[in-house]
């Protein structure tokens, strides 16, 4: 499932290839196409995400929501100013987005719904605080302190969690840990709210470098280059290997179902 860097980057190039004009949108596979048009040629006024999940706005009030969920994907075709040389979609094309420049096919996605402004808000209530959206006044860190900070569950499985903190997956979850040196395991609640801060301020900063690159990379001496797969983490799928700083075999174990990579030596 993509992370939150990926969908702050799809938002990024819609912004690019679509925003300030109107967006002919139809549904090959035609589970899409009644609500596609209550926005189809509308102009699109704003891609932007929260964790996960993006949100198109168009200039009739209404939004796209989509959350791409495990199987979503996107493509992308250049077409020069001309529509008619767009490709025949291929496979199950459940969204096509269309302008003479460019033409965006979503496929697989867990949701693709048209929402009005006030359902837009029932969403974002519900969802926790973004790393990568404005923060004025710390008021979004402090959101995130309070939420973990109320709840006994671990700070592995709440960093999971979209409505405790919204784009971090199994990497980010693993890597901030290790960078940080905490067990996975320590309930929230045990945590102090300067642990939470320096583990929100370091998120920050992981996501901007991955929406920078393309890729996630949590290594602070690889953040200028383009290593290798196996190179970028501290933790995340290294299990069995020594860690990097102490030398201790990196653990793996599952916690709800997802597979925890983290260090007993670092993080203890």
């Amino acid at each position: 499932m993509p992370e939150g860097h990926t969908v702050h980057r799809t938002a990024n190039e819609f912004n690019r290839l679509f925003a300030g004009g109107p967006v002919q949108i139809e549904s090959p596979q035609g589970r899409f196409s009644e609500s596609a048009q209550l926005v189809s040629g509308k102009t699109l006024v704003l891609a932007s995400a929260i964790g996960k999940q993006m949100f198109l706005r168009f200039d009739n009030e209404l939004t796209l929501r989509i959350h791409l969920g495990i199987y979503g994907k996107w493509n992308y075709h250049q077409l020069n100013g001309d529509r008619t040389s767009a490709p025949d979609p291929i496979g199950q094309v459940r969204a096509r987005f269309s302008n003479s420049q460019a033409v965006a096919d979503l496929r697989g996605p867990t949701v693709c719904e048209v929402i009005t402004a006030e359902e837009v808000k029932v969403v974002e209530r519900r969802l926790g605080p973004d790393p990568l959206n404005a923060n004025p006044k710390n008021l979004e860190a402090e959101r995130f302190i309070q939420r973990v900070l109320s709840s006994r569950t671990s700070i592995g499985l709440q960093l999971m969690n979209q409505d405790v903190i919204a784009g971090i997956g199994n990497v980010y979850r693993a890597e901030l840990l290790f960078r940080a040196g905490i067990n996975p395991h320590t309930p929230g609640n045990l945590l102090t709210r300067e642990q939470l801060q320096a583990i929100w301020d370091d998120s920050v900063i992981l996501l901007k470098v991955g929406v920078a690159k393309g890729i996630m990379i949590t290594r602070d001496e690889l953040f200028k280059k383009r290593p290798k797969k196996d190179d970028r983490y501290f933790a995340y799928k290294r299990e069995g290997l020594p860690c990097r700083q102490c030398g201790t075999n990196i653990s793996i174990e599952l916690i709800a179902a997802r597979k925890l990579y983290w260090c007993p030596g670092c993080q203890n």
